[in-house]
């Protein structure tokens, strides 16, 4: 979408890596983890964010974006399901088998 991730108006990249005041983006614990300080925490994510990612990965999380379905472990999904109320995953294909009444089929 853009060479640096610092020039999309909708990442939090300028503000944890860059250490840009961003009213909007507010540091959680594992933020605050990568270092002592803003300036060792803005290295460390600098660090992580041009890190190569594999062929398999971007791969899955391109799948994942298109179906829209979540991408992470079986807790992370099942936390998203529960707020938006509806499945974060790919469900079965096709419509689901009728219950049969075995009394009514040998009639």
């Amino acid at each position: 979408m853009c060479a640096d991730p610092a020039d999309y108006p909708w990442s939090s990249h300028a503000a944890n890596a860059l250490g840009r005041d961003d009213a909007v983006v507010h540091p959680h614990p594992n933020y605050h983890a990568l270092g002592a300080t803003r300036e060792e925490r803005c290295a460390a994510y600098r660090a992580i964010a041009v890190e190569t990612m594999s062929d398999e990965d971007i791969e899955a999380i391109r799948l994942h974006l298109q179906r829209q379905h979540a991408l992470g472990s079986d807790r992370f999904s099942a936390a998203i399901e529960a707020q938006l109320a509806r499945p974060a995953g790919p469900l079965k294909i096709g419509r689901p088998r009728k219950a049969h009444n075995r009394s009514e089929s040998r009639t």
